[in-house]
């Protein structure tokens, strides 16, 4: 019999939460579900959309710093050294 009786507790307590959560989403996102989901999932895929725009963009930065980098290094390694002495 005690087993009844929790069992009838966890299913309350669940409604109760199931409950709450739908509340809270109607108060938040309105009473439409379909709307609602649409919302969500826009918000998701823009979210992406943004995140790999900032990937790119630090990828593109990186190379082009590196491309920067390896230029400078093979001028300094192929420009012969100039010493210039003065006259006196």
């Amino acid at each position: 019999m005690a087993g009844v009786a929790r069992d009838f507790d966890s299913e309350l307590l669940e409604s109760v939460a199931v409950r709450r959560r739908r509340m809270r989403d109607a108060m938040l996102f309105g009473a439409l579900a379909s709307r609602r989901s649409y919302e969500e999932n826009a918000g998701k895929v823009i979210a992406s959309i943004v995140i790999a725009g900032v990937v790119a963009a630090g990828c593109v930065g990186y190379s082009s710093i590196r491309q920067q980098i390896a230029k400078q290094n093979q001028q300094n390694k192929s420009a012969p050294a100039i010493i210039h002495t003065p006259d006196r």
